[in-house]
């Protein structure tokens, strides 16, 4: 279970500094709405690492199982083409990110409704980023390759899972579970954190999709 774990922190850790879900949270933790738009939105971030990464191991369960000395081709060749696609995905982050310090690039159209979101629009949106946008989920499409194909026990998957889930759910939950605690003094270091992240959204995810879709390709190349 060790190295299996081993190989999905990674892929947790790139789930959780991915950009645009954490502005969606702070930017839900400045808004009128902000405890229950943000509880809501917590609640469907993690709701949607937990089916997500769960579908995926369950299908990844079913492949042809081998000792875990022997090759695993059919898991190595799904492994690698994950890897490219992240590695396609992050050139096109890089060349998306923005060239001038002063000007900070526009967000996607939809946040500007976070400010009169509900709790319900809230965890859908949160569902949504976790589980339908494209790098988080090919994140949790290996992570799940990786778990489901190492033959582990059901308590051990179990185990697995919540260690993966609270790592790629925590950038938001802290932030959110802070706010209730202390709102008034959490409201700056939001705003700051906010525009750092909006400035340096691509360069982030592009750096790393890089280190991730280079270590899954070499997971890949492994399992042969």
């Amino acid at each position: 279970m060790g190295s299996v774990i081993g190989e999905i922190l990674p892929l947790a850790l790139g789930i959780a500094v991915s950009p645009i879900p954490i502005i969606a949270a702070i930017l839900m933790l400045l808004s009128p709405r902000a405890k229950a738009t943000s509880v809501g939105f917590m609640l469907g971030w993690v709701s949607g690492i937990v089916i997500t990464l769960t579908v995926f191991v369950l299908l990844a369960s079913a492949l042809p199982q081998n000792e875990s000395d022997e090759p695993q081709p059919v898991a190595g060749v799904i492994k690698i083409l994950l890897g490219a696609v992240m590695l396609l995905m992050a050139i096109k982050q890089w060349r998306a990110r923005p060239r001038d310090d002063n000007i900070e690039p526009p967000m996607p159209k939809w946040m500007s409704a976070i400010s009169s979101m509900t709790a319900g629009k809230g965890f859908g949106l949160g569902f949504l980023l976790s589980a339908v946008n494209p790098k988080n989920l090919l994140m949790a499409i290996a992570a799940g390759v990786i778990i489901g194909s190492a033959s582990l026990s059901v308590g051990s998957v179990v185990t697995v899972v919540i260690i993966f889930t609270v790592i790629a759910a925590c950038t938001v939950t802290v932030p959110v579970v802070a706010y209730l605690v202390a709102s008034q003094a959490m409201a700056g270091p939001l705003e700051s954190l906010r525009g750092w992240l909006a400035h340096n959204s691509n360069t982030v995810m592009a750096v790393l999709l890089l280190v991730i879709g280079v270590t899954v390709i070499g997971k890949g190349i492994g399992s042969f």
